[in-house]
């Protein structure tokens, strides 16, 4: 990495106080170059928020109540009375929330309170797609042909379309991050999707302002990070692709762009992108950091369109940091004081390669499915801990083992993960020499990541950045959703299996009463030792048995603890030996080969089976090489339930049964016990994330439910079943319409709001 164009560290602070009016890793991210500079930071936080990173690592915490958004983060005037009380001076916004929203600008404007941030007319303009398009062109910005007024009704945008041109995109004017988007290949199609766009829009935006934009074919999403001051000095540094995107966010983001990279003019191209972003922040007289995001053609790579600009940091603004050297929230808050930005456009350099990943709490193989839960493993930097009371490190700095890989992350042990708030829980971020040593660092970095208690995409991250396109280099915007059926996601095996198993015999060895041949845990018996047997639940509601003889066989230097013989459902036998067991982690050797997990169990309940312990089911998270899982140890009661309803199921014999796709809370329910449903009728629905999730009947039939309005609920939990009556065309299809069910409840997913914590 470069050396950071950093201003003389014995400077004066800008700021005595500065209040960071965000959560998550851009607080934490924030608060860390406060106290680089000697300002005391103080944060805000949601009643969901009180254990947060960010609260622990400020100066000063402020709770604002409320765990909804527009209770907590989005009040103004709760963040106004804030730093009234803290003797804040200035506010950093961070993304997402108020950081774009131009009455709180002119709410801290009124108080006396700095905005970290761009003025009000960058604001006001550049929040309007509409307007911003109009308004850059008239600098010589170039835009996607189309039409962008207000008030335009439908007779008018069905009359303009031919002019632009097949196919097109209808956009909503107070859109972001890809909601709302409708394509539309022929003219007949154009009045009906005008009526769902407007729907939309009024619905998530509360504006139905739409406008049209050719589809540009094959599109890559370049932007480029600018700086200016408030003394006319604007200085771009450089571009940074996010192309990859699923749902219309990024998921992984680079610098520069592998695609002008590829080009013998790039350089060119590069300087041309940069002038006409820098010509976009001096149209509105800006000041500050900000991003413009231009859509290129992997077909005519020398042309560029302005989208729109980003009146804030961006959550990928790291990877410009690691091949420039400049922090640039730095600058964010110097030249909000009123410094002037020192460095010139000829300082800027670009050094090596950076590539970022963005870890969410999210199951991919589910069409990226929410997941909530409990931190109760977390290695992010290469050393297992735990939530048994090890402190992780809480600290400000970074920094890994790796001197060339960066982990902004909000996690920490026994943090609950919600679903109230944007699911993106860290950022991993590489930077090598070259673009295939930074995606090698990051694959490494990826592979030591490890988060048990939720689920996470990393073992995603580390398939797509290992994908032959994106290792060449050929992305647009749709690579992620034309991958996403090929990739080989992982799944527990009998290795996975063993390790659970191992552990919780060594539990029970540990609890066993010296001396007590008829409570050892491999069941000892005269005439030689059966099988201790535990069962386990994997995701799905299978089970599957494992059974553990422990072995009195002779090693080098005498017996050896923990060697046992083990089998998997009745199959082949495995020699195993446990080289290693803590509370975070177990190290096995199995038939000669070695393997390590990092464990995570729910705090509070002891194993199953032991005197006292918890009855029913334990959890079980583990994991290793970025990938993770959830397993189940099963007392004898709820093995036989599953066993007996999974022959049922197979035989045809069993209600169909309609399982929750994700943990979330069940926030209505249409129907009630004994009602008659009909096949596609809606029984309730699931809230996780932001996003309502519609569960609807399979079969026709009687519903029974077994949750109720409020609940929390589990992946895979059972809600309701539905009697058949015998005789029915439905009654012989049960099995195969209860799997389908979940997968059809999974595609009926529907936003309920704009997400104001979202960033693209």
């Amino acid at each position: 990495m470069t050396s950071t164009n950093r201003i003389s560290e014995a400077a004066a602070p800008p700021f005595d106080t500065v209040l960071v009016a965000n959560r998550g890793e851009i607080a934490c991210r924030v608060i860390r170059t406060l106290r680089s500079l000697g300002i005391r930071s103080v944060a805000i936080y949601s009643d969901a928020d009180a254990s947060a990173k960010h609260v622990a690592l400020a100066d000063l915490a402020v709770g604002i109540g409320g765990t909804a958004p527009s209770e907590s983060y989005l009040r103004i005037d709760a963040i106004i009375e804030a730093c009234r009380r803290t003797g804040a001076q200035a506010v950093h916004p961070g993304y997402g929330f108020l950081a774009e929203n131009v009455e709180f600008a002119k709410a801290l404007d009124a108080a006396g309170i700095t905005f970290i941030g761009p003025g009000i007319e960058a604001i006001d303009v550049m929040g309007d797609k509409i307007r911003s398009k109009n308004h850059v062109m008239d600098f010589g910005v170039p835009c996607v042909p189309g039409i962008a007024e207000p008030g335009l009704s439908d007779e008018q945008l069905i009359a303009a379309a031919p002019g632009v041109g097949f196919p097109l995109l209808i956009k909503p004017s107070a859109g972001g991050g890809g909601k709302g988007m409708h394509i539309v290949e022929r003219l007949d199609d154009m009045a009906a999707t005008l009526l769902t766009a407007r729907r939309v829009a009024a619905s998530a935006f509360g504006d139905d302002t739409l406008f049209l934009e050719r589809l540009v074919q094959a599109p890559r999403h370049i932007e480029v990070q600018v700086l200016a001051d408030n003394h006319g000095n604007v200085v771009h540094f450089g571009e940074r692709e996010c192309s990859l995107q699923r749902r219309h966010q990024k998921v992984i983001e680079e610098a520069p762009s592998p695609l002008l990279e590829s080009l013998n003019d790039g350089g060119a191209t590069r300087a041309r992108i940069g002038e006409a972003a820098c010509n976009a922040a001096r149209s509105v007289h800006y000041s500050g950091a900000g991003t413009v995001e231009f859509l290129v053609s992997d077909n005519a790579p020398d042309e560029f369109f302005f989208m729109e600009m980003n009146t804030r940091l961006q959550v990928e603004h790291p990877v410009t940091e690691m091949v420039t050297g400049v922090d640039l929230v730095e600058w964010q808050v110097r030249i909000a004081a009123g410094e002037v930005l020192t460095v010139a456009q000829s300082d800027v350099v670009l050094t090596g390669h950076a590539v970022e990943a963005r870890v969410y709490a999210e199951v991919p193989e589910r069409n990226f499915m929410p997941s909530i839960g409990q931190v109760l493993a977390l290695d992010e930097r290469g050393t297992i801990f735990d939530a048994s009371g090890v402190d992780y490190n809480d600290g400000l700095d970074p920094a890994t083992a790796d001197p060339d890989v960066r982990i902004d992350s909000a996690m920490r042990p026994r943090l609950e993960v919600t679903g109230d708030y944007d699911p993106m829980l860290a950022k991993v971020i590489a930077w090598g020499p070259d673009r295939k040593a930074a995606l090698d660092k990051l694959d490494s970095a990826l592979g030591r990541y490890t988060l048990l208690g939720l689920d996470t995409n990393v073992e995603y991250l580390r398939l797509l950045i290992n994908d032959g396109d994106v290792r060449a280099g050929h992305l647009d915007t749709g690579l992620i959703d034309r991958k996403l059926p090929e990739l080989q996601f992982r799944h527990a095996g009998d290795a996975e299996l063993i390790a659970v198993a191992m552990t919780a015999w060594l539990d029970r060895e540990g609890s066993t009463l010296a001396g007590d041949a008829w409570r050892t845990p491999d069941a000892w018996r005269v005439g030689g030792r059966a099988p201790w047997t535990v069962s386990l639940g994997l995701p799905g509601g299978t089970v599957s048995t494992v059974s553990v003889v422990g072995q009195d066989g002779l090693q080098r230097g005498g017996p050896r603890p923990g060697h046992a013989m083990v089998r998997v459902d009745g199959g082949a036998e495995h020699r195993v030996l446990v080289l290693g067991r803590s509370a975070s982690s177990v190290d096995l050797e199995i038939d000669g080969g070695r393997v390590r997990f990092a464990l995570g169990g729910t705090p509070g309940r002891a194993s199953v089976g032991t005197p006292g312990g918890h009855r029913g089911v334990r959890e079980v998270f583990l994991g290793n090489d970025g990938w993770s899982c959830r397993l189940e140890v099963l007392d004898r009661e709820v093995r036989l339930h599953r066993v007996l309803a999974g022959i049922q199921r197979e035989e045809g014999a069993a209600d169909p049964e309609v399982r929750s796709p994700m943990p979330g809370t069940v926030v209505s329910v249409s129907v009630a016990n004994g009602d008659a449903v009909e096949a596609g009728q809606v029984l309730l629905a699931v809230e996780a994330m932001k996003m309502e999730h519609q569960l609807v009947a399979s079969v026709s039939g009687t519903v029974h439910l077994t949750i109720k309005t409020g609940d929390l609920v589990k992946a895979d939990q059972v809600l309701a079943t539905i009697h058949v009556p015998e005789g029915t065309p439905d009654s012989a299809a049960n099995a195969s319409e209860t799997a389908a069910n979940t997968s059809a409840a999974a595609n009926t997913s529907a936003s309920i709001g704009a997400e104001n914590d979202k960033e693209v």
